[in-house]
């Protein structure tokens, strides 16, 4: 039976420029980040910079909070100093880190919008939509259209961008979505079919670089939901082919840095279902099961202007 469908035609979008952001380019970026310490930043930083002298893949998962804690500088120059292989992000990420490129600011009040009914309904931001409907004809994933698109539109703040950096440096940044999550999926513009397939070929993209995570280091920066399920799959994936191939992926890093606390120090065991972290997937996917057969893990607590700002001084030194 058919059902009656919604009519994205009817929506009314407005321009950038009449949005109240709550976070601008000004406040959030920085060079040096707060000072922090904590006793697995060095061993994260040697893991690192061990898999990058073994060739084995680096890759850092993370949330939209990571951008907008203004943590894009020190992460563009891990990908400039080859020390990081893949960035990966969810559709968020992507939004923040496109807003900023543009026009220096990002976020808007959800408590105010959502009464207006205007919540995501600005004009510029379904550029992101645009970008991906031209690129998937080229095969391209989800990142890297726009990380393109910013480039080629010569966007005012394009040295903030982390997929702008990924695009120019050839380095995987993928951005993994799920259909109705994010902002631009209410725009007219947006093709389900696009948008599916632009985020079908990152994930591809993505699991081909776990292949290469013997030897290598996974991180997991502010990404409850979407850094631990993607990785699960892939991993799966990737140990599917190896297994075939008289291979193994086993002996590699995790890090979680995240702002949960996690009590005790046998986060390599995961919680029992009758404890509530047990829904935390960072702890019991990445943190214990996943590393199981004979790799390591840590966790950082805090927040990433220090955690990530942190490590990232480190290995930078």
């Amino acid at each position: 039976m058919p059902y009656d469908k919604f009519d994205l035609s009817r929506l009314k979008l407005l321009p950038l420029n009449e949005r109240a952001h709550d976070l601008r380019l000004t406040d959030i970026l920085f060079e040096t980040p707060p000072p922090f310490d904590h006793p697995s930043l060095d061993q994260v930083a040697k893991a690192i910079i061990t898999a990058r002298q073994k060739g084995a893949a680096v890759i850092m998962m993370y949330g939209a909070h990571v951008i907008r804690r203004g943590c894009a500088k020190l992460m563009i120059r891990l990908m400039e100093e080859g020390l990081v292989t893949h960035l990966a992000t969810n559709g968020a990420g992507a939004i923040h880190d496109f807003e900023l490129a543009m026009i220096g600011q990002t976020c808007e009040s959800v408590e105010k919008y959502i009464s207006e009914g205007q919540f995501g309904l600005w004009h510029e931001t379904g550029g992101i939509n645009e970008a991906i409907n031209k690129a998937v004809t080229e095969g391209l994933g989800f990142g890297e259209a726009v990380g393109r698109h910013i480039n080629e539109n010569t966007f005012p703040y394009a040295g903030t961008s982390v997929l702008a950096a990924g695009h120019r440096l050839g380095i995987p940044v993928t951005v993994h979505v799920g259909m109705g999550s994010d902002i631009i999926h209410e725009h007219p513009n947006c093709s389900g079919a696009a948008t599916g397939q632009a985020t079908m070929t990152d994930f591809l993209i993505y699991a081909r670089s776990i292949e290469n995570l013997e030897g290598g280091v996974f991180l997991n920066i502010g990404s409850a939901v979407t850094g631990p399920e993607v990785y699960l799959k892939c991993l799966s994936m990737a140990r599917n082919v190896a297994k075939q191939e008289g291979r193994k992926i086993t002996d590699f890093t995790t890090a979680v840095f995240d702002k949960q606390p996690i009590p005790g120090d046998d986060i390599d065991q995961a919680p029992d279902k009758s404890n509530p972290q047990y829904f935390f997937r960072p702890w019991k996917t990445i943190l214990a099961r996943t590393v199981a057969d004979g790799g390591k893990s840590y966790y950082v607590q805090g927040d990433h202007q220090e955690t990530l700002g942190n490590l990232a001084i480190k290995l930078l030194s």
